[in-house]
């Protein structure tokens, strides 16, 4: 036998000793197993958080602590979108809840809304663009009298007045701020919503005035929660905290306000609760699955529990393993857990299948298990040894993340065959024996039967497989350099959750999109001349910085407001309330009358269908006004006035307050502003926005090369997200080919043929090969998820490539064909346990968490191709001792 020399006497005293005595060996294992258990679950804690999984030394990674050592209050925030169908309830809502966050000091440090403050409110006007201030200021102009008249008459009977006044007067549009048909289907509109049930508020805002800046109908907080690590989610209970927030600002007969929670606390939360979900529905799926493929492998009920309960076992040590390594998991190297499920596993499969085949023979139940243990114990230490090698490799990489996953997967393997070699055969002595004496008779179920047909059919066309293996490896050639890479976190994540959604969102528009470069300067004169050259790369939209929000042309803008404010002619900055309205009705009616006597001479199309369809919804109002019994027609007539002129006191008490506004300078700026731009060590921000969409991996790298050309220490998501990219892909060329050379040094040292380290190699990279090519055809791009694939199949294709060799290179001396012997039913079980322990991934909504379930159940069945297929037609080439008629 070519495998090292092991010691098969101590194995067999080990083996006589401890089935002589099982209690005595249970009992040890069973301290062992509390003290293990004890140990884990007062040390082991998982980490959550991801900012440094990759690289954390590397330039870049030092140039973010660098920017967020600056500025940490922009660091790990929730980002609040709100979102209502008028400006005013979307401004509303943003204080009301920043009012109710603020004061919740248990689950927030801090709470920041950028536009809604007693600063913008006096100086907004300064803001706006010279052209949009004209405008506002003709606007108001000509909206003087209405404004004027509207304020002594505030209530329904008033407004219709108003508008009742305007149909008759000479002038085109009375006291009318705006073109009245625009007007009176705006009107038209909310009366209609508001009779057939739905809340609708008119916005007198968006009738005043077209800038985009004072009609938006989204706004943004900003809130440092408060984390809790220990948790799998550890801003869960601030996320509740807002959501809680968000529903006590919804107000009963108005419109909804939405708030959508993103940001890079808000994605990683929704990744972690789709993660926990996915993860746990894939383990409920992959143990129900194993447990049906023991039962059809074993076809014994003893066997299947002996093999969970060692597993469990594993599982246990393999914690307590970790618990002294790391004592913290990540988000990667969790996955150790459900790679034991599957590798681990594939150990007690192998020995319950060679102790039942030995039963079959005739075996005596004591002598079976020593002979078992004494048989599977090398070659399994050998399959241990050379996939620890191809995890190892994985220590040294700068992905922090897959190297633990190396470290605890690779250490985990040993501790799984020793739990195996040490609890099984005591397992097995003790249960009852149901496989007595088994007649070989050669009748397999149809599973069983399928890698024998399939390998047989190979061998008896070894040549021309060959050669389709051959054309096929040139084909899957061409295809692996267009094998896509997205290191894009954010198409990792389930694309329907409300934090990628809003991301999403947000990156549509360049003026809020998060992903933007950021170049902190030292001096102010500096930074002027740095924001001036990054503005003109052909990259940059724009750039923002401290100095921008000292407003231009301050001289110009202060004479237009004053000259509003003389216009306007209002003493007081505050808007008279809303009156009760006594009695609308009388108002209503003669409206009607003046509509019926003016349509007839008008000729204009669309002032005729406005006004048409303004007099149907005031003689619905009537109806529905009629019909009601009383107070509540009070009530709904009361509900009609809100709608129309809700807005209007909170609309004209902003605008009139910005008539108080005066020459800003910088001094001027709050400092809860400042210090977003300026830092305590005093160093200037300067945000850079992208002219195109980033999610182009051409548009990233010349967006961040650019920057770079001027600025190399810039910092950002864009530059995390692509170094960090350049990183991975790095530290796993490096560990792949680190790997693969090992293994095949050590597979040469030990069988001392390179006939037979070929043969287990070239299938392994023939594997690789087809995988990657079908990660193309599939359009499956390798993220960061799905590349740890890589060292878990690599370590599963050497075992399978070890059993395989070791058995072509003794079957001669074999009455039972390989295929029907143990070793081969155990690949081909291993293979469908390790398939379905991911397989169920590839449903989760989790893109990254599906796509690694994708890559390792293709990586798998090529895997298997190669086992069965390659490797046999190789040896049937290259082996003379291989029976012809196999």
């Amino acid at each position: 036998m070519s495998f090292p020399s092991f010691n098969a006497g101590l194995l067999s005293r080990w083996g006589r000793w401890s089935i002589a005595h099982p209690l005595i060996v249970l009992f040890v294992v069973s301290v062992f197993l509390v003290v293990a258990f004890s140990y884990t679950v007062n040390n082991l804690s998982i980490n959550t958080d991801t900012t440094e999984l990759v690289a954390p030394d590397a330039p870049f990674q030092q140039n973010s602590r660098k920017f967020e050592k600056a500025f940490p209050q922009d660091m790990r925030t929730l980002l609040l979108v709100v979102e209502s169908d008028t400006p005013e309830l979307t401004k509303s809502a943003t204080q009301r809840l920043s009012r109710l966050l603020s004061a919740d000091k248990g689950n927030f440090d801090s709470v920041y809304t950028p536009n809604e403050n007693a600063f913008f409110r006096r100086n907004g006007l300064l803001y706006l663009d010279k052209a949009d201030l004209q405008d506002l200021s003709a606007t108001m102009s000509e909206a003087q009298p209405f404004i004027g008249r509207i304020s002594q008459e505030t209530h329904l009977s008033g407004f219709f007045s108003i508008i009742d006044d305007a149909l008759t007067s000479s002038d085109e549009n009375g006291s009318l701020p705006l073109d009245l048909p625009v007007l009176l289907n705006k009107v038209s509109k909310a009366l209609h919503e508001t009779m057939n049930g739905g809340n609708v508020l008119l916005s007198w805002e968006e009738l005043i005035t077209t800038s985009e800046k004072l009609t938006a109908k989204n706004n943004f907080i900003i809130v440092r929660p408060k984390f809790d690590y220990a948790k799998i989610r550890p801003a869960e209970s601030a996320i509740d905290a807002v959501r809680k927030a968000v529903l006590e600002i919804q107000e009963a007969g108005l419109p909804e306000v939405k708030v959508r929670i993103t940001g890079e606390v808000g994605l990683e939360d929704d990744e972690l609760a789709g993660m926990s979900t996915g993860t746990f529905n894939a383990s409920l799926f992959s143990v129900v699955v194993v447990l049906g493929i023991l039962l059809i492998a074993y076809r014994s009920v003893f066997l299947t529990l002996a093999t969970l309960i060692t597993l469990a076992l594993g599982m246990v040590f393999c914690g307590a393993f970790a618990a002294v390594a790391v004592k913290e998991l990540n988000l990667i190297s969790i996955a150790f857990a459900v790679s034991n499920i599957g590798l681990g596993v594939e150990y007690a499969i192998h020995f319950c299948l060679r102790y039942r085949d030995n039963l079959g023979h005739h075996i005596h139940k004591d002598r079976a298990i020593i002979g078992t243990l004494v048989s599977t114990s090398p070659s399994l230490l050998l399959c241990a040894g050379t996939t620890a090698i191809g995890l190892y490799a994985f220590i040294p990489t700068d992905y922090q993340g897959v190297s633990e996953l190396g470290l605890l997967a690779g250490t985990s393997l040993f501790i799984c065959l020793l739990v195996t070699l040490i609890v099984l055969p005591v397992m097995l002595k003790i249960i009852p024996t149901q496989i007595k004496h088994l007649p070989n008779t050669g009748k397999y179920s149809s599973i069983e039967h399928l890698p024998e047909k399939l390998a047989l059919l190979t061998l008896h066309h070894a040549k021309p497989i060959a050669i389709g293996v051959g054309i096929l490896a040139v084909i899957a050639s061409i295809l692996v350099p267009q094998v896509e890479t997205d290191f894009n976190p954010l198409n990792l994540r389930d694309p329907n959750t409300e934090s990628v959604v809003a991301f999403r969102k947000l990156t549509q528009d360049k003026d809020t999109t998060p992903m933007t470069l950021t170049v902190l300067v030292k001096d102010a004169e500096k930074t002027k001349a740095l924001q001036q050259k990054l503005g003109k790369l052909a990259s940059v939209d724009k750039t923002v910085s401290l100095f921008d929000f000292q407003p231009t042309e301050q001289e110009e803008k202060l004479a237009l407001i004053e000259e509003m404010d003389l216009t306007m002619g209002i003493q007081t900055r505050e808007f008279p309330a809303l009156k009760m309205d006594d009695n609308p009705l009388p108002a209503i009616s003669h409206l009607l009358k003046t509509i019926d006597a003016v349509l007839p001479k008008k000729t204009d199309g669309q002032e005729i269908a406005a006004l048409t369809a303004f007099k149907a919804e005031l003689q619905g109002l009537l109806l529905e006004y009629g019909t009601r019994l009383q107070p509540y027609n009070r009530v709904f007539m009361d509900k009609v006035q809100t709608v129309l002129l809700g807005t209007l006191p909170q609309v004209m008490d902003e605008l009139l307050g910005g008539f108080d506004a005066g020459e800003v300078t910088l001094a001027d700026i709050p400092s809860d502003i400042t210090e977003r731009w300026l830092s305590k060590d005093g160093w200037y921000r300067i945000q850079i926005y992208p002219k195109k969409d980033l999610n182009d991996l051409g548009d990233l790298e010349n967006f961040i090369t650019d920057v770079q050309s001027l600025e190399p220490e810039a910092t950002d998501l864009p530059i995390l997200y692509w170094e960090s990219m350049k990183a991975v892909i790095g530290a796993f060329k490096q560990a792949i080919t680190i790997a693969l050379i090992t293994i095949a040094l050590v597979l040469f040292s030990i069988r001392r043929n390179l006939t037979d380290t070929l043969l287990i190699m070239t299938p392994l990279v023939l594997a690789g090969l087809f995988t990657m090519a079908s990660t193309v055809l599939t359009h499956t791009p390798i993220n960061f998820a799905n590349i740890i694939a890589l060292p878990l199949l690599l370590g599963f294709g050497v075992d399978n490539g070890i059993h395989m060799v070791e058995k072509l290179r003794h079957s001669v001396s074999e009455e039972q064909n390989i295929y029907q012997s143990s070793t081969a039913r155990a690949m081909f079980y291993g293979a469908l346990t390790t398939s379905s322990s991911f397989a169920g991934l590839a449903f989760s909504s989790h893109q990254g968490i599906a796509s690694m379930g994708l890559v390792i159940t293709m990586g798998i069945f090529w895997i298997m191709v190669s086992t069965f297929v390659i490797l046999p037609v190789f040896s049937k080439l290259l082996l003379k001792d291989i029976s012809p008629g196999l």
